[in-house]
C-alpha cells in the first residue's frame, strides 16, 4: 500500500526577521522630533516627580524645608549625573553597533553596561551615603535644615543603583529607536512618585521623610520598566559572561569616564551656585532650589534632544553616513533655539503664578521672576553645550564634553558668580552662572562640526 507524500514539506518554526536600524534612512527632522519629544516626556516626568516633591513640601509652610531639598539635590544630581554618564556610554558603544549590523555585539555590550552599572553605582551609593553629614557641611548646610536634608538623603542615596540601571535600559532603547519604551521608563517613575507623594507626606504625616520614601519606591518601578523593554521586548541581551564582562570594560570606562566628568561638571557647578546662596540666607537657597526644579520642566525638551541626537549620530556613524550625521546635528541646533524660545515665553507669562505656587516671598520670589523673564533665553547656550556632548560621546570624542563642560563649570561659572554675589548678591549668583554658558555653547558647536570634518575628510 502506498504512502501518501505531501506536496510540500512540513512547516518550520520561522525565525524573525533581524531588526534594522531605524535612524540611517527616512527625515532626520521627524526622528529627531519623535526622538525628542517622546524623551521630553520622559524626562520631564522625572523633573515633574521631582517638582511634585518640592509643591507638596512647601505646602507645609516651612522654608527650612524647601531648603533642605535644595542642598540635598545638590548631592542627588551628583550622583544622578555619574549614572547619566553610564548611560552614556552603553548608547555611545549599543547605536553604533546596531547601525552597523552588529547586534550579537550590540547585545554584549548592553548586558555588561547594565552589570556595570549597577556595580558602580553601588560603590558610589555606599560612599555617598558614608559622607552625607559632610557633604552637606560642605555645601554649607547647618542646623536644622541640614537635619532635614540628611534625613531625606539617608532614605534616598541607597536606591541610587536601580535609578542608575534604569537609565541604562533607557539609553539602551533609545539606541534601539524604541523612543517609546524609553519615555516609559521615567514616565511610570514619576506617575507612582506624584501619586505616592500626598500619602506619604500628609496621610502618613512623614513630611519629608515621605517625599524621599515616595522617591525610593518610584525607583522600583522605573527599574523594572526597563529592564522589560530591554530584555522581553528587544532581547538586547545576551548571557553574562566573566571574560567578555571583563574585556568589554575598557570600551565602556573610555566612554563613561568622561562622560562621567562632563555630567559631574554641571552638578559641582550648581553646588557652587548653592554655597554662594547660602551665603544670602535660607530664602536664596529656597529660590535657587525652586529654579533648579522649573529649569528642568521648562526646557526638559532640550534635555532631551541631547539624550535622543547620540543614537540617531550614533547609527549613521555606524553606517559611514557623514552628511546625515552633519545634518542631524544642525537641525538639532535649530530645535533647540526653538524649544528655547517656546520655554521663555511660558515662563515669562508664568513668573507671578510660580511665586504663588510656591508660597514664597522675599528674596526667593525676586529670583524665580529675574530667571523666568529675563534669563530663561540664556539657556540656548547651555542646550547647545548639551547637544554637543552627546555628539562628542557617541564619536568616542568624550573627553572634548568633559574638558567643554568642565571650562563651563570653573572659569565660565566661578568668576561670574564671585563678581556677582559681591556686587549684586543672590540676583548677581543667578545671573553670573547663567551668562557664563554663552562662550562654551559657542566654541562646543565650532568644535563638534571640526570632529565630524576630521572623522570623515573625504567628505568635506
Amino acid at each position: 500500500m502506498d504512502i501518501p507524500v505531501p506536496s510540500t514539506p512540513p512547516s518550520r518554526p520561522v525565525r524573525p526577521p533581524r531588526q534594522q536600524p531605524v535612524f540611517i534612512q527616512g527625515s532626520l527632522l521627524r526622528h529627531i522630533l519623535v526622538m525628542s519629544g517622546t524623551g521630553a516626556v520622559g524626562l520631564m516626568a522625572i523633573f515633574v516627580g521631582d517638582l511634585a516633591n518640592i509643591f507638596f513640601l512647601s505646602r507645609l509652610n516651612d522654608e527650612a524645608i524647601v531648603a533642605a531639598i535644595g542642598y540635598a539635590s545638590s548631592i542627588q544630581f551628583l550622583t544622578i549625573s555619574i549614572g547619566i554618564g553610564l548611560a552614556i556610554a552603553a548608547s555611545a558603544l549599543v547605536a553604533p553597533a546596531l547601525g552597523g549590523g552588529r547586534r550579537t555585539r550590540a547585545r554584549r555590550l548592553s548586558v555588561n553596561a547594565h552589570l556595570w552599572t549597577f556595580v558602580v553605582s553601588s560603590l558610589l551609593a555606599l560612599g555617598v551615603w558614608l559622607a552625607i553629614d559632610p557633604l552637606l557641611t560642605l555645601f554649607g548646610a547647618s542646623g536644622r535644615t541640614k537635619d532635614l536634608a540628611s534625613s531625606y538623603l539617608s532614605i534616598l542615596v541607597p536606591f541610587l543603583p536601580l535609578l542608575a540601571v534604569a537609565m541604562t535600559s533607557a539609553a539602551v532603547l533609545r539606541s534601539a529607536g524604541d523612543a517609546r519604551r524609553a519615555m516609559y521608563v521615567t514616565l511610570i517613575g514619576a506617575i507612582v512618585n506624584t501619586l505616592l507623594d500626598p500619602i506619604f507626606i500628609f496621610a502618613f504625616g512623614l513630611g519629608i521623610e515621605g517625599a524621599a520614601i515616595a522617591s525610593a519606591i518610584s525607583r522600583l518601578a522605573v527599574i523594572s520598566v526597563g529592564l522589560y523593554g530591554v530584555i522581553r521586548v528587544h532581547g538586547l541581551v545576551t548571557r553574562p559572561r566573566p571574560r567578555p564582562f571583563v574585556s568589554d570594560a575598557m570600551p565602556l570606562a573610555a566612554v563613561a569616564l568622561p562622560a562621567v566628568l562632563t555630567n559631574v561638571a554641571t552638578p559641582f557647578a550648581n553646588a557652587y551656585v548653592t554655597m554662594s546662596m547660602a551665603a544670602h540666607g535660607d530664602s536664596a537657597v529656597a529660590g535657587w532650589a525652586i529654579i533648579g526644579r522649573i529649569l528642568p520642566v521648562a526646557f526638559g525638551a532640550i534635555y532631551a534632544l541631547s539624550g535622543s541626537i547620540g543614537p540617531i549620530v550614533g547609527q549613521n556613524h555606524g553606517a559611514g553616513r557623514p552628511d546625515r550625521m552633519r545634518e542631524a546635528f544642525t537641525l538639532s541646533l535649530a530645535v533647540t533655539a526653538a524649544f528655547t524660545c517656546l520655554a521663555w515665553l511660558a515662563l515669562a507669562i508664568s513668573a507671578d503664578w510660580v511665586v504663588a505656587m510656591f508660597r514664597v516671598s522675599g528674596e526667593a520670589a525676586d529670583l524665580i521672576r529675574l530667571f523666568c523673564r529675563w534669563l530663561a533665553p540664556l539657556f540656548v547656550f547651555l542646550g547647545a553645550l548639551f547637544v554637543s556632548n552627546a555628539v562628542f560621546n557617541t564619536l568616542q570624542r568624550a573627553h572634548y564634553s568633559a574638558l567643554l563642560n568642565w571650562g563651563r563649570a570653573t572659569i565660565g561659572t566661578i568668576p561670574f558668580v564671585v563678581l556677582g554675589s559681591r556686587y549684586w548678591g543672590a540676583p548677581g549668583v543667578l545671573v553670573g552662572n547663567m551668562i557664563g554658558g554663552i562662550l562654551f555653547g559657542c566654541l562646543s558647536i565650532v568644535l563638534c562640526f571640526g570632529v565630524i570634518a576630521w572623522l570623515y575628510p573625504d567628505d568635506r
